[in-house]
C-alpha cells in the first residue's frame, strides 16, 4: 500500500507540474535559508564549548566607582585573580590574558604578530586548547617562553621542529624559546592568539612590579572554580576581600572597585563589557525569528496551494470512498504526497546548501561551516525537519479532502466553500504581513548603517593613512621624512587614532569650585600637529604649538564632555585650571569640539589630549588622492630607511573607523538577503493562487470579454481582492514592525528615527511586488481568446 501511496503521489505531482515547482521550490528554498540561520545560530551558540570545564570557568570583571563616574570593565587589576586563587579554596586555577602585538623575527623572516597574547602558566591547564608539541605543565611556566600556532609555526620554522628553538622579539631583538605548538584555536573562541607568551616574561622581566600594581587595569581574568563551588557564594566574598587586600589604597585614589563572575559561557553573547571578540544575542533571536518566519511562509504557501486544489481532487476523493477507502486512509494519501514533496525539497536543499554555503560564510565574515556534512547531525537534524514540515503541513489538506462526500461530489454539486476561501486569504494576509515586516526592517538597519557612516564625526578621516611604528625609536625622524613627499599633505604623530583603543587615565581636574576633581579619563598621547593634522575644532583656549615651550609637559586639551563633567556651563571656564595626570601637573589650555573618537553606539566619553613623544607610536600621514600608489611606494622607501628591523604595513583611518561597524554591517547584509528570499517565497505561493483563481474563473472571464469588458478591466478584476489582502497586511505589520526595530535601536547611542517615509516605502514595494506577480496571470487570463473558454467550459 506504501508503495501504491508513493506512486500516486509522483502521477500527482508531475500532473500538476506548475503547482508542484513553485511548492517545491518554495519549501526547498525557505529550507536551506533556514538551515543556513540554523548553522549560524547553532555556530553563534557554541563559543567556547569547545571547553570541557566551561560550565566551572568564570570570567572575573570589574565596576570601577569613581567620584565622577562607574567604569563597568571586563578587566581586572593584575594582582586580583593570583590573591584571590591564594585566599579562597573554591578556586581550583587562574588564567590572566592579555594581547598584543610582538614583532616576531627568525632569520630574515619578519611578521608582527598582531594576535599575540600573554597568558599564565596555567592557560593549558583551564582552557582546553590542544597542544600538539609540548607539555602543557610547563610550556607557559618560565621567562621568554612562548607557544605558536600551528599555521604561525609554519610561517617561522616551515616543516622543521620549532620545539627548542628561538626566534626574536619586539625591536630589542629579545631571545625567547619555543616550548609549544598548539592546534589553531577555533573560530568559536572569544579567545584568540596565534602566538601565546609566558606571563612571567611580563611580570617578571617587562614590568616588574605589574603583580603588585592593585591599581593598574589590563588583564582579563578566568577562574577555575572546583567542582561544587558556588560562583554566586563566591561573588559575596569579593568586598571584603578587596577591603583586606586594598582598602586603604582604594579610600587614598577616592575609588572603589566590585568584582563579579561572568559564566564563560556567557561572555560573548551576553556580556556588555569589553573582550577580545563579542557577539549579539540579539541578533540570535532576530534571526531565529526570520528563520521560523521563512519557514511558516513556505508552510503556508503549501497548504494555500494544496486546499485550492481541493476541488480538482473532489471526484478522485468521492470514488475512493465509493469503492470502500476509509478517512483515514484517504488522510494517510494526502500527508504522504507533501513528506513525499518535502523530500523532493530536501534532496534540492541538500544541493543548494553546498552550492551556497562558501556565500554565506562570505556574507557572515566567518566560517559557519567547512561543509554541511562536516557536522552530520545538522543533515540529520534538516531531514528530520523536512519530513515534521510535510507531516504538520499535510494535516490540514489531508483533513479537508479526506472529508469530502462522496453522494454530492459525484453530482457535481462540490464547489469551493466560504471557510476554504477565509482560510486562503488569511494565510496570504499571513504571509504579506511577515513579507512587510522584513521589508520594513531592512530599510530601518540600512537607514541606520547609512547614518553610522555617513554622520559627521567631527574629524577628518578621508585619504588619511595610518602606520604603525610600534614604538621605534625613529618614528619621529620617519614622520618629518615622509612630509617631504610630494604627495604627502601632512603628519602627525600620536598613541591613537579614532576607532582605535585608547588607555583611561586616573586624572585630577580642577572644578569649578577650585577643587581638585578625580576623574578616569580617556588619554591620547599626540604632538603639535595632531588637532589641526584631523580638523579638531576648538570651541575655547588653543590648540598645542610649538610656540609655547610649556605645552611638552605642563598643558592639556579636553574636549566638551569632560568640561561638562568638571561642572562648567561654558568652555570658556575651563581655561587655565589645573590638572594632575600620571606624574605630569600644568593647566588647560584648550577645550576641543566633542568628536566621535568612538562608535557611534557609544555616547561621547570625557577626552584628554597631551604632548608626550615618549609614549607614540602611529604616524598619519594626509595623501593626497591623485597617485595613491606612488605615494604608499615613497612612504615604503623611507620606512625602509628609518625602520628597517619591522615590517612596513599600514591602513586608512576610514576604512578602520569602520570596522567598528562591521558586525552590524554584516547582520544587515544577511538580514537583506533573508528578507528576500521570504519576500520571493511569498511571491511564489501568490504566483500560485493567482493561477489558480484565473483558472476557477476562466469562463467568467470568457463572458466578460463576451460583454465588451476591457483588459484593465478583468485585470483590476483579478488583482483587486490580492491587493486588498496586501493593504490588510501592511496595517497589521506596520505597528509590529515599528516596536521591534525601536528596541532594537536602542542598542545604538546615536539613531535615526523612525519616519513615517519608512512604511510609505515598505507599502508601496509590497504592493509592487504582489501586483508584478498578479499580474502577469492576469494580463495572460484577460488576453485569451473567449471562444476558447467558453468552448472549454
Amino acid at each position: 500500500m506504501i508503495k501504491n501511496y508513493f506512486k500516486i503521489a509522483l502521477r500527482n505531482l508531475w500532473k500538476h507540474k506548475a503547482f508542484s515547482i513553485i511548492n517545491i521550490t518554495g519549501l526547498s528554498i525557505g529550507i536551506t535559508a533556514c538551515f543556513f540561520i540554523f548553522m549560524y545560530v547553532g555556530f553563534e551558540l557554541s563559543y567556547d564549548n569547545m571547553h570541557t570545564k566551561a560550565d566551572r570557568i568564570y570570567r572575573l570583571v570589574t565596576d570601577i566607582k569613581t567620584p565622577t563616574e562607574t567604569i563597568n570593565t571586563g578587566v581586572t587589576a593584575w594582582p586580583f585573580a593570583p590573591n584571590i586563587k591564594t585566599d579562597f579554596p573554591e578556586v581550583e586555577a587562574f588564567v590572566r590574558v592579555s594581547g598584543g602585538s610582538f614583532l616576531v623575527k627568525k632569520g630574515n623572516v619578519k611578521f608582527q604578530e598582531e594576535h599575540s597574547v600573554f597568558a599564565d602558566s596555567t592557560f593549558f591547564k583551564v582552557f582546553d586548547f590542544k597542544l600538539l608539541k609540548g607539555d602543557p605543565k610547563t610550556a607557559l611556566s618560565e621567562i621568554a617562553t612562548i607557544v605558536f600556532s600551528e599555521s604561525a609555526a609554519k610561517k617561522y620554522f616551515g616543516n622543521t621542529d620549532p620545539i627548542g628553538q628561538t626566534v626574536l622579539l619586539t625591536g630589542d631583538a629579545i631571545p625567547a624559546k619555543v616550548t609549544g605548538i598548539m592546534k589553531d584555536i577555533p573560530e568559536n573562541s572569544q579567545i584568540k592568539a596565534d602566538m601565546i607568551i609566558s606571563m612571567v616574561s611580563l611580570t617578571q622581566k617587562f614590568n616588574k612590579d605589574l603583580d603588585k600594581s592593585w591599581g593598574n587595569f589590563g588583564a582579563s581574568s578566568y577562574l577555575l572554580l572546583k567542582p561544587g563551588a558556588n560562583a554566586k557564594n563566591l561573588e559575596k566574598q569579593f568586598p571584603a576581600f578587596l577591603e583586606r587586600r586594598n582598602g586603604d589604597e582604594e579610600r587614598k585614589q577616592h575609588m572603589s572597585y566590585t568584582l563579579f563572575l561572568e559564566p564563560m559561557k556567557s561572555v560573548y553573547l551576553h556580556s556588555k563589557r569589553n573582550g577580545q571578540e563579542s557577539g549579539s544575542i540579539n541578533n540570535v533571536y532576530i534571526f531565529t525569528i526570520v528563520a521560523v518566519f521563512i519557514l511558516l511562509i513556505a508552510c503556508i504557501n503549501f497548504v494555500n496551494l494544496t486546499t485550492a486544489r481541493s476541488v480538482e481532487r473532489a471526484k478522485e476523493v468521492g470514488i475512493r470512498k465509493v469503492v470502500g477507502a476509509e478517512k483515514g486512509q484517504l488522510a494517510s494519501q494526502f500527508i504522504g504526497e507533501s513528506v513525499v514533496l518535502c523530500l523532493i525539497a530536501f534532496v534540492l536543499t541538500i544541493i543548494l546548501s553546498v552550492l551556497f554555503l562558501p556565500l554565506f560564510n562570505q556574507l557572515a565574515g566567518k566560517t559557519i561551516s567547512a561543509g554541511i556534512f562536516s557536522n552530520w547531525y545538522y543533515v540529520v537534524i534538516l531531514l528530520a525537519t523536512s519530513v515534521a514540515i510535510g507531516f504538520i503541513a499535510g494535516i490540514y489538506p489531508a483533513l479537508v479532502l479526506s472529508s469530502f462526500k462522496p453522494i454530492s461530489v459525484l453530482k457535481g454539486r462540490f464547489a469551493s466553500t466560504n471557510k476554504g476561501n477565509v482560510l486562503r486569504k488569511t494565510l496570504v494576509i499571513a504571509q504579506f504581513t511577515i513579507s512587510i515586516f522584513l521589508i520594513i526592517g531592512t530599510i530601518i538597519v540600512y537607514t541606520q548603517m547609512s547614518f553610522m557612516q555617513n554622520k559627521d564625526l567631527g574629524f577628518t578621516k578621508d585619504q588619511m593613512l595610518i602606520l604603525d611604528t610600534n614604538g621605534d625609536p625613529a618614528s619621529n625622524a620617519f614622520k618629518e621624512a615622509i612630509t617631504s613627499i610630494p604627495g604627502v599633505k601632512s603628519t602627525a604623530l600620536s598613541s591613537s587614532v579614532p576607532g582605535g583603543g585608547n588607555p583611561g587615565a586616573y586624572s585630577e581636574i580642577e572644578n569649578k569650585k577650585g577643587d581638585l576633581q578625580i576623574a578616569n579619563l580617556d588619554l591620547y598621547f599626540v604632538d603639535w600637529d595632531y588637532v589641526n593634522q584631523f580638523k579638531i575644532k576648538m570651541v575655547a583656549g588653543r590648540a598645542f604649538s610649538r610656540e609655547f615651550g610649556t605645552d611638552t609637559a605642563q598643558a592639556m586639551l579636553l574636549n566638551e564632555s569632560a568640561v561638562k563633567l568638571f561642572g562648567y556651563s561654558s568652555p570658556q571656564q575651563a581655561i587655565g585650571r589645573r590638572f594632575k595626570q600620571w606624574g605630569r601637573e600644568g593647566k588647560i589650555v584648550g577645550v576641543m569640539k566633542d568628536f566621535h573618537f568612538r562608535s557611534l553606539q557609544e555616547v561621547i566619553k570625557p577626552l584628554s589630549m597631551r604632548i608626550e613623544l615618549k609614549n607614540i607610536n602611529l604616524v598619519s600621514a594626509k595623501i593626497s588622492s591623485q597617485n595613491t600608489s606612488a605615494t604608499i611606494a615613497a612612504i615604503e622607501s623611507k620606512w625602509k630607511t628609518f625602520i628597517p628591523n619591522r615590517p612596513f604595513s599600514y591602513y586608512f583611518l576610514d576604512e578602520f573607523f569602520d570596522r567598528q561597524y562591521r558586525a552590524e554591517q554584516r547582520f544587515g547584509k544577511l538580514f537583506l538577503n533573508f528578507a528576500v528570499l521570504a519576500i520571493f517565497i511569498s511571491c511564489l505561493g501568490l504566483l500560485g493562487l493567482a493561477s489558480y483563481s484565473t483558472l476557477q474563473r476562466t469562463r467568467e472571464i470568457g463572458i466578460r470579454k463576451v460583454l465588451g469588458a476591457s483588459v484593465p478591466g478583468i485585470v483590476n478584476m483579478l488583482s483587486k481582492d490580492f491587493i486588498i489582502l496586501v493593504i490588510i497586511s501592511f496595517f497589521i505589520a506596520s505597528p509590529l514592525a515599528y516596536l521591534f526595530m525601536h528596541g532594537w535601536l536602542k542598542d545604538f547611542a546615536y539613531r535615526i528615527d523612525i519616519s513615517w517615509w519608512i512604511f510609505a516605502i515598505a507599502g508601496i514595494l509590497a504592493s509592487i511586488i504582489a501586483l508584478g506577480t498578479i499580474s502577469f496571470q492576469a494580463i495572460r487570463a484577460a488576453m485569451s481568446n473567449p471562444v476558447k473558454s467558453l468552448r472549454s467550459e
